[in-house]
């Protein structure tokens, strides 16, 4: 027999049963949107070394054309408070035997640029233009701001080109100096000033040569200047000559990274200082207390010359000589520090006859700038010159007409001059906008 299948119907959902069904299925959604989601953003947030860094705020100090690096490096806010920037630019410059300068520039990052340093140096010389100097000086800051921008979110739209026209000149050149690093100069200069009862003439000429290596340093300096001045007062005409001529050579060697060693000589005729010709030669010895190759940023030197002068006068002294010489020494001690927070130089200088030490000079002088706080700095500068070596000066008494054409030295106990400034900077500090109208 055929086998027989029962087919029953199904139970038919009750409508609660489909209401119990559709809770079940929001209540999955929700847990999935509560639990499950934040888990999948949590994964895709971006780990420490994926955040993104903060803008990069510049600060430079320098002795330079500030406005021309703002303007030329626009892909940066230029800050005028190293408080509100994020990396210190600090650009140190000296002169260096080309007759140029030398420029070291020191970066520093702070914040997210913390772990980023770097140095650079930047020569230029005496035949460079200003605006060749601020161009060479303008690659190495954009060379120097690189490893920065790499670290910033500027990264992205950086392009990278690499100019290779004149490669082929460049291998070609001879590098052989044929001046052998000697650096010549040779100068001169006139002025003429008239007024309804004065009337000035001067004229200026001069060589110079210097010639700079790593182990010795040879100077010449040779001047010649005259003055001639005229004052009407009173229908009454007062005139003034004065005339100058004088050589000036020396040798310094490098005996060490603190040491070095020199002879100066030389010799003049001043009519203003009563000298009809004097001559002299002193050698000397230095010490630098930090390695000479710090001097861009701090030195303590300390420098003794002894040696002997001859004097011819044009006029008898005060102490009736017609001529003279005599054996002298001195100490020259100077102290320089460029730093962030601004910069000190001091120098003092004593002097005296070894055969009558009564006869003396000591001089100080310096400088002192500081950054106290955000936008305040002072800046101080003074010297002070205690003068009894006077040997010079003619007999008698000075003339109305010396005093007023300052047409000889006149005798002094001392000489003292100190200034004293403030300044506060406020406002914007993030505005890089270069304008120059009118």
């Amino acid at each position: 027999m055929p086998e027989l299948i029962t087919i029953r119907p199904t139970k038919p959902i009750m409508p609660h049963r489909k209401s119990e069904i559709f809770k079940h299925r929001v209540l999955n959604l929700l847990c999935f949107v509560i639990f499950i989601v934040p888990l999948i953003n949590f994964a895709q947030e971006p780990s420490n070394d994926q955040e993104v860094k903060a803008p990069l705020h510049l600060y430079i100090d320098c002795n330079c054309e500030k406005n021309y690096l703002r303007q030329e490096i626009n892909y940066v806010n230029h800050v005028r408070d190293q408080a509100q920037s994020n990396i210190k630019l600090f650009i140190y410059d000296i002169a260096n035997g080309s007759g140029g300068r030398t420029y070291m520039l020191e970066f520093e990052g702070v914040d997210d640029y913390k772990d980023i340093l770097g140095k650079l140096t930047y020569d230029s010389t005496a035949s460079m233009t200003d605006d060749e100097v601020r161009k060479g000086l303008l690659k190495k800051v954009q060379s120097g701001l690189l490893q920065y921008v790499l670290e910033s979110d500027l990264a992205e739209n950086i392009t990278y080109t690499v100019n290779k026209e004149g490669l082929g000149e460049i291998l070609e050149v001879d590098f052989r100096d044929p001046w052998n690093n000697w650096i010549f100069e040779v100068y001169g200069e006139a002025k003429l000033k008239r007024e309804s009862s004065r009337k000035e003439f001067e004229y200026e000429l001069g060589f110079q040569s210097d010639h700079v290596t790593e182990k010795i340093r040879i100077r010449t300096d040779v001047e010649l200047n005259q003055a001639n001045k005229e004052f009407v007062r009173d229908e009454e005409t007062f005139t003034s000559e004065r005339f100058r001529y004088s050589a000036d050579a020396s040798i310094v060697a490098s005996l060490s990274d603190h040491w070095s060693a020199g002879v100066f000589g030389g010799a003049q005729h001043n009519t203003f200082t009563n000298l009809d010709f004097r001559y002299y030669a002193r050698p000397a010895i230095e010490y630098n207390i930090y390695p000479y190759k710090e001097v861009l940023r701090r030195e303590i030197v300390f420098a003794y010359k002894i040696g002997y002068f001859h004097n011819d006068y044009i006029e008898p002294t005060i102490y009736l000589k017609e001529t003279e010489g005599i054996f002298s020494h001195s100490l020259d001690v100077q102290v320089r520090y460029r730093q962030p927070w601004g910069n000190v130089y001091a120098r003092l200088l004593g002097s005296t006859f070894l055969n009558d030490f009564a006869k003396n000079r000591i001089q100080l002088n310096g400088s002192f700038s500081v950054r106290l706080l955000k936008g305040l700095a002072a800046r101080f500068s003074g010297r002070f010159e205690l003068i009894r070596d006077q040997i010079n000066l003619p007999g008698g008494d000075a003339s109305l007409e010396d005093v007023l054409l300052q047409q000889k030295q006149i005798a002094t106990d001392y000489e003292t001059n100190l200034s004293v400034g403030l300044s506060y900077t406020f406002g914007s500090a993030f505005n890089n906008v270069i304008n120059t109208r009118l």
